[in-house]
């Protein structure tokens, strides 16, 4: 008799359903079982609303936990940054798999560089902290742009630009490679102009706590490195007080001396979204062996941050 499928939960969108497909295949290949994908919708995907209005933080989440809560689904896909910082205590994060390019990108008209836009160019962005980065080079490099509130899937936010109502749109580089539009990025933003969402770029892969074989099976696409660096970016996050439509980026990357990883370095930023007033720091410590040990170094540069005037910059706050 052939083994009972998993039930993978995972979003409807495009995107949501090319990574969960990708991990399903992955999950097939650890655990020789069927996994078989189930459609959630959440109330991020239905609500036209700005995210900042409806409270970011959750909002593309809740329905898939609720659904692991009720035991509807096996395990759940979601987008890392999209989770809340708080971890319910009947679910667990089983997996967090090697993370893809964290970069921010520019698919722009005429194939132009965010540096080459022309004097008045409208950016359009539904992240308070693309705007406020954005907005802070701008300013520093003498360029003049409009960044444009925009909402919408990645089809909807490209056809802005193809319609000529934007002449450049920001997204996510992983969530173009998953889906295969890596082509359509005109330009890369360097994490030294535009740090990106605590998470940016990871998956996480979420199950019951008390589904110990499940929890095993799943922990073989867990990356101990990917694990670390967004357990620190997140820590950050938390300590700041922020959901994530918060204007705060974060990053940790690993430093290398030759073929040795020597130190972990975390870069976190703070911005009101017109660019005006930023707090970005960065502090390096050994690479974190434990859970407490990363935690420890987002908690760090936070209270720096917040000594800098971080709390004060802060007006797009989850509720």
């Amino acid at each position: 008799m052939s083994e009972k499928a998993l039930r993978l939960g995972t979003r409807r969108s495009k995107l949501a359903m090319a990574q969960s497909g990708q991990v399903a295949e992955a999950v097939r290949r650890v655990t020789g079982r069927p996994v078989e994908l189930v459609e959630i919708t959440t109330y991020g995907d239905v609500s036209r609303e700005a995210l900042a209005q409806i409270g970011g933080t959750g909002v593309f989440v809740t329905a898939l936990r609720d659904a692991l809560v009720r035991g509807e689904v096996d395990f759940a896909v979601h987008s890392l940054k999209d989770l809340p910082t708080t971890q319910p205590e009947e679910l667990v994060l089983a997996a967090v798999p090697v993370r893809e390019d964290p970069r921010d990108v520019i698919v722009a008209r005429d194939a132009l560089k965010f540096t080459d836009l022309p004097r008045g160019a409208r950016i359009g962005t539904g992240s308070p902290r693309r705007m406020a980065q954005l907005n802070a080079y701008a300013r520093a490099h003498g360029l003049d742009i409009e960044t444009v509130p925009i909402r919408g899937n990645v089809d909807t936010r490209i056809r802005y630009v193809h319609d000529g109502e934007l002449d450049a749109v920001v997204l996510a580089a992983a969530g173009l490679n998953r889906i295969g539009r890596s082509d359509e990025v005109t330009d890369f933003l360097s994490v030294d102009t535009v740090l990106p969402a605590p998470g940016q770029g990871a998956l996480a892969i979420e199950c019951a706590a008390d589904n110990a074989d499940l929890i095993a099976a799943l922990g073989e696409l867990d990356d101990p490195f990917t694990r670390a660096a967004v357990t620190a970016e997140r820590s950050l996050l938390a300590a700041l007080e922020a959901g994530c439509s918060a204007p705060v980026g974060a990053l940790a990357d690993l430093l290398a001396d030759g073929q040795f990883v020597k130190e972990m370095r975390l870069r976190g930023v703070v911005g009101t979204t017109d660019g005006t007033r930023m707090v970005q720091l960065s502090t390096t410590g050994p690479v974190p062996q434990t859970h407490e040990q990363a935690t420890a170094l987002g908690r760090e540069l936070a209270s720096e941050m917040l000594a800098q005037g971080a709390a004060g910059l802060m007006g797009e706050r989850a509720h």
